[in-house]
């Protein structure tokens, strides 16, 4: 070969390589614009009021996000997404149904709780892929020494912290008989208590409505307060300044029937149905869940009270 047809070689290569980076980068720009667009989309989703629809749309969007992170793996903003998506699907449409089937259809309620077990754990993957993106290591220090793990962590690291617990906590709720995984307990209170110290006022005190269910849903023996758990429901009601339905919720289901207040679990329940759900339109959707919840509560009442 001569010198001047290596050289030509040479520039072809060059060429070549450039355009194949170039492309790589326009592809890898519009994967960022994308996952972008649906990382800060969620909010319209939440103020939707049509339950059915967004049970029927939520799958697709949640394997487009996954979809995405197959192309960018590292992108915080999708896997918050993902992790909250995964969360939040996963208890509206899988495991509250679950409940709902029980009485009668115990063999689909128990495959639903599964099917729930295994999205709340992929939710968790994915909130500890989003912690990781700033914090290296965590994941496995978590698990070794979960207050200094999370102690690095800062404010624009809640709603990972949140959606990571929420999803762990609900697998451990579900999968009572799974000992290594009900050995994570203290991490998960370490990503809470985490988030609570950084923002109380996160989700408009969504944070205090898992203390209310981790405080008040175990018995005094095992760590638990219903005392505590109160604290948190009149934390979790001021800050919403009563717009949320799930407060009255949790401690009517966590505090109420383990203490045998059928009068009390039956007064919150009201007022969860009576809370408006146009008043914050950034709640509605979660409203509308545990309003639904709140409903079939009551006329469980009966079951749950040995009056």
């Amino acid at each position: 070969m001569t010198k001047r047809a290596a050289f030509t070689t040479q520039v072809v290569l060059l060429l070549a390589a450039g355009v194949t980076s170039a492309a790589c980068s326009v592809r890898q720009l519009a994967v960022n614009a994308v996952g972008n667009a649906l990382a800060s989309g969620t909010s319209s989703w939440a103020e939707d009021e049509d339950l059915e629809l967004i049970r029927d749309a939520t799958p697709f969007a949640l394997k487009t996000i996954e979809s995405l992170l197959a192309e960018n793996p590292r992108h915080r903003g999708l896997l918050l997404a993902a992790a909250a998506g995964f969360t939040q699907y996963a208890y509206a449409f899988v495991h509250a149904e679950a409940d709902y089937l029980e009485g009668e259809d115990l063999a689909r309620a128990t495959a639903l709780r599964r099917r729930a077990v295994r999205l709340y754990l992929r939710a968790r993957a994915y909130g500890l892929r989003g912690l990781e993106t700033n914090h290296p290591g965590l994941s496995a220090r978590l698990l070794a020494d979960p207050g200094a793990a999370v102690a690095v962590t800062r404010r624009d690291d809640v709603a990972l912290l949140y959606w990571t617990a929420a999803a762990w906590g609900a697998a451990i709720s579900l999968a009572k008989d799974n000992a290594e995984l009900a050995a994570d307990l203290q991490a998960v209170e370490a990503l809470a208590r985490r988030a609570l110290a950084l923002d109380e006022g996160f989700g408009e005190g969504a944070i205090h409505d898992f203390f209310i269910a981790f405080e008040g849903g175990r018995p005094a023996a095992a760590g638990g307060s219903a005392e505590r758990a109160r604290a948190h429901f009149q934390r979790a009601v001021a800050i919403s300044r009563g717009r949320r339905s799930a407060p009255y919720v949790a401690l009517a289901e966590s505090v109420c029937v383990g203490q045998q207040n059928r009068a009390e679990f039956e007064a919150l329940l009201r007022q969860a149905l009576a809370v408006d759900v146009d008043a914050a339109p950034s709640q509605r959707l979660a409203n509308q869940v545990a309003q639904r919840r709140a409903s079939w509560l009551l006329a469980r009442s009966q079951e749950l009270f040995l009056d």
